[in-house]
């Protein structure tokens, strides 16, 4: 397992070395890449992934219970932590709150349990990208706030969702030809928005501060933790239930330094968090998944 997660992480680690190389050699705009991203290609992937969907609504009503619990509470793991350390709220939340459950989630799930896993992980992500693009928004623009609603009522990732999951839940037809361009168009969005993390580092030392130290204690220490007890909460057993402590587990996600750079929040540590929980998941994966079948 050690070995087939770094295989695993190898096109992240390949992609985020070209943004750094490309960004030290070119002057490539950041804000430029970031909106490309967050406003073109992701909300294609999303709205495509939703629609075709399979699995059970039961288990999309168990999952998406467990996703809004694990949420909330490492949003509020975040905040009193930050508060107790005197750390900054900004630098910890999105990387603690929102997990690589789609580049990384998606191709791990594959090869750890074929279709039925990587199907459950579909759907947790997109269920997860709902709060990213709601409560992620609020925490990258600065609080509740009116910024934070026109970045949420305007965002493109946003509506995705809602016409992903109600066009399939109200059978809507769509055209065949449609979500073909759809999926084409989204492809490209994790390895650009990994490209642009590399981009971030070129010019920029990679700094083992205090926030990036809590935040992958967070990440990995507390989300497991969260991940257990909402699968008991929620009843979750078998197959499922191994997917959702992992899940909750995974290094920081990518656009939770995306979005935080974009509206300029957080400072460098959200960047450098995901940077070292990915590093880091070549030994915390397995030890996730030897875990969550143990206890």
């Amino acid at each position: 397992m050690l070995i087939d997660t770094f295989v695993l992480l190898l096109p992240l680690f390949l992609l985020v070395a070209g943004g750094w190389l490309f960004g030290g050699r070119w002057k490539l705009s950041q804000e430029t890449l970031l909106r490309v991203i967050s406003d073109f290609f992701m909300p294609l992937l999303v709205f495509e992934a939703l629609y075709r969907s399979e699995v059970s609504g039961d288990m999309i009503l168990r999952m998406g219970l467990a996703v809004t619990f694990i949420t909330l509470t490492l949003a509020l793991a975040a905040r009193g932590t930050a508060t107790l350390t005197r750390s900054s709220w900004a630098a910890l939340a999105m990387p603690v709150v929102f997990m690589n459950s789609g580049f990384l989630g998606i191709p791990l799930m594959d090869l750890w349990g074929g279709a039925p896993a990587m199907s459950l992980i579909i759907v947790y992500d997109q269920l997860s990208t709902v709060f990213l693009f709601t409560l992620g928004l609020f925490i990258s623009t600065g609080g509740v706030n009116r910024r934070g609603f026109q970045a949420m009522l305007r965002s493109p990732i946003l509506w995705a969702v809602i016409l992903g999951f109600g066009l399939r839940f109200a059978r809507v037809p769509v055209p065949e030809a449609l979500l073909a361009a759809f999926e084409f168009g989204g492809t490209p969005a994790p390895p650009l928005a990994a490209f642009a993390l590399g981009c971030s580092l070129s010019g920029s030392r990679l700094r083992f501060s205090r926030e990036v130290l809590l935040g992958c204690l967070l990440r990995f220490g507390v989300g497991f933790l969260v991940g257990y007890l909402a699968t008991m909460l929620f009843g979750i057993s078998g197959l499922p239930r191994t997917v959702v402590i992992v899940a909750a587990a995974l290094p920081a996600a990518v656009f939770s330094y995306v979005l935080p750079a974009r509206y300029g929040t957080g400072g460098a540590a959200p960047r450098d968090i995901v940077v070292v929980s990915t590093v880091l998941a070549v030994f915390t994966i397995p030890v996730s998944f030897y875990l969550a079948e143990l206890l």
